[in-house]
């Protein structure tokens, strides 16, 4: 890889270890590098990087560039370390402090070097970081049945309405990922007497691709995900791959399906025309939404897990503790 002059601090020393990690993970990002360089053979460099989600890859990949260009070196020492979280703090949230962490000390154990984010100087700033900024995350408002509903009751039959209207009721309806609707294929929908039967071949929590299946019946309202799926289908001539495309202006289809940050841009354009604000949601709001409406519509926690994929009712609490606030509160009782 030469060197640019903004890119002068991979002049600083490196072992190989490190290099190959930086450079696979680049590679990732589409900018093709020699390889002739790299200490691993193909076989097993291509088995270490398809070890992680091809989106954890990039996060790695964007961390080590911000500590690099902070001024950091790799391998690291554990007050330079410290150092650099502490500058984090003045303008980062502790969730994005603790992913870079996270990202650094992945790098060190990749390249079998002393980890210096296991170092006590690096966990106490970490720990003092947290109690001065505190831990509470702001978290994405779920969009709930009826706002979901007002939300699709401003759509007409325009090409870009009839896919976003698919688009919404079906990650609404599924309880999927972001990452997992946007992949979804033709391939995965198989139909069944009582609706669809939806295939997701891997997410966050599935890395080894063991798949499961979400059943999505026939709706019993005027927002039926079936239909708005098939009428999506039938419109856009959609035979194979990517089921939710781009589209350009004019509404003309685009080749290339859409990306999970388009499903966050869609959502907060169709809430703004509904009248809502849009800066309380993001594309996580479809699959909180999907869950508190459900526990506040008693079905079971069970029949919910098997919809969303969460392996136990831990992952699920914070929805379910907002369903319940307002589930017989006490002071109901009182006024």
């Amino acid at each position: 890889m030469s060197l640019k002059p903004d890119n002068s601090h991979l002049s600083r020393p490196t072992n190989n270890a490190f290099q190959d990690l930086r450079t696979a993970q680049i590679e990732d990002d589409g900018d093709r590098h020699d390889r002739a360089n790299l200490s691993l053979p193909h076989s097993v460099r291509d088995f270490v990087r398809d070890s992680v989600a091809a989106n954890t890859r990039r996060a790695y990949a964007s961390d080590l560039t911000h500590f690099l260009n902070w001024g950091g070196s790799l391998p690291s020492k554990p007050q330079q370390v410290a150092e650099y979280l502490a500058s984090l703090a003045e303008t980062h949230k502790p969730s994005t402090i603790s992913r870079r962490l996270a990202s650094l000390s992945k790098a060190h154990a990749s390249a079998t070097e002393t980890n210096p984010c296991k170092h006590e100087l690096v966990r106490a700033t970490m720990k003092g970081i947290r109690r001065r900024l505190g831990l509470n995350q702001k978290q994405a408002r779920p969009l709930l049945r009826d706002d979901l509903f007002a939300v699709l009751d401003r759509m007409t039959e325009r090409p870009k309405d009839i896919r976003d209207r698919a688009l919404l009721l079906v990650g609404f309806a599924t309880a999927m990922r972001r990452s997992e609707l946007v992949a979804l294929e033709v391939e995965d929908i198989e139909r069944v007497e009582r609706g669809l039967l939806v295939n997701v071949r891997r997410s966050k929590t599935d890395q080894d691709g063991r798949g499961r299946q979400i059943a999505l019946p026939f709706g019993r309202t005027r927002h039926c995900p079936v239909k708005a799926l098939n009428d999506w289908l039938t419109f856009s001539q959609v035979r194979s791959g990517r089921i939710f495309r781009g589209m350009n202006r004019h509404g003309q289809m685009l080749p290339d399906g859409i990306t999970s940050e388009a499903v966050s841009l869609i959502l907060k354009a169709r809430l703004l025309i509904a009248n809502y604000d849009p800066g309380c949601f993001s594309g996580h709001s479809l699959r909180a939404g999907f869950v508190t409406s459900a526990i506040q519509a008693r079905a079971s926690t069970l029949k919910v897990r098997q919809t969303t994929g969460h392996r136990s009712e831990a992952g699920m609490s914070k929805y379910v503790r907002i369903a319940d606030l307002f589930d017989e509160p006490a002071v109901a009782r009182l006024l």
